[in-house]
């Protein structure tokens, strides 16, 4: 990006901030009496260069402009100066089903960091339920469904997760309170008919759906289907990544054509804030975006949920 058009961007953001109300950033800055707590529901971490050689490799290289950003030790500066309290670390892809660098990360830091595992639809339902129990003792509170993980079906398709063990997992979650989240990263619509077939499945079971449910501006069909959901108590959705939406800074039309329906749709109880972290680092202003999106809310107790009463309602408290 060039330097003018990075100031350009930077000073559109803050303009939309305080334009919005000076107070929310300083509820989440603790600089005013009426500080907000604040939970970053979904980003990601994986070990340095330098840890990943010596003890925690890479099963899938990150990109070589975030190999070094994404420790937790560099997401806790981030989140210092942010600040931000507690995350929820979801397991990356980079380490994939191997979850011993978010465990030394949680276990270093019980007070900051929560972990949502990442499910591996290859493992028989024994197996799938003991790895359950076992991370769910290590500080793993919720689990995470990557479809594109199934086993193929055809040239281009995926099993059902509501099928086998994907089934079979998603109930068990339900009985223990630990929420399955689903990446539609190529769409929600192509995942939709199956999100329904869980949804039957399990009424106990919390679903919720990563990064505005993927839908971005040009998929307005797909976010009707989105809205649809909301008939579901137990569906949530995370305000996150909102610059994969196909928007530019300061994401007006983000705010106003898919955040403000999914608050009139779920209400401010069933949406939370997540960065995605470090991917938000290559935008504007990066962790520090958390003040933008808290600039969206214009009512204090919805601000209070979506930046992370939501998320320690359904994930437990931090630092309890």
């Amino acid at each position: 990006m060039k330097i003018s058009s990075f100031l350009f961007t930077r000073s559109a953001i803050f303009a939309a901030i305080s334009s919005s109300s000076l107070t929310t950033v300083m509820s989440l800055s603790g600089i005013g009496p009426n500080r907000i707590k604040v939970i970053d529901s979904h980003l990601h971490v994986w070990a340095s260069p330098e840890e990943a050689a010596a003890k925690f490799p890479y099963v899938q290289d990150p990109p070589d402009s975030l190999k070094d950003r994404a420790s937790a030790s560099c997401l806790l500066r981030e989140m210092e100066a942010a600040g931000v309290d507690g995350a929820l670390i979801v397991q990356p892809i980079n380490h994939k089903f191997d979850h011993s660098y978010v465990i030394h990360a949680i276990q270093t830091y019980p007070d900051r960091f929560k972990g949502m595992m990442l499910f591996d639809p290859s493992m028989s339902e024994t197996d799938a339920m003991a790895q359950l129990q076992e991370l769910k003792e290590k500080g793993f509170v919720g689990v995470r469904f990557n479809p594109y993980l199934w086993p193929k079906l055809g040239e281009k398709k995926w099993s059902p997760m509501s099928q086998g063990v994907g089934l079979a997992l998603y109930k068990r979650c339900g009985e223990l309170k630990m929420p399955v989240g689903i990446m539609c990263f190529q769409g929600l619509d192509l995942h939709f008919d199956d999100i329904l077939a869980l949804l039957a499945a399990s009424s106990e079971t919390t679903l919720i759906l990563d990064h505005f449910g993927f839908t971005a501006l040009d998929s307005d069909a797909t976010f009707d289907q989105l809205l649809s959901l909301a008939q579901y108590p137990n569906v949530y959705v995370k305000i996150s990544a909102w610059f994969r939406l196909n928007d530019n800074p300061p994401f007006t039309d983000v705010r106003e054509r898919r955040f403000i329906p999914l608050l009139n749709a779920f209400g401010a109880d069933r949406l939370m804030y997540g960065s995605d972290f470090p991917f938000v680092l290559e935008q504007p202003s990066g962790y520090s975006m958390v003040h933008l999106v808290s600039s969206w809310i214009e009512n204090e107790n919805e601000r209070r949920a979506i930046m992370g009463g939501t998320a320690e309602r359904v994930f437990g408290v931090w630092g309890a």
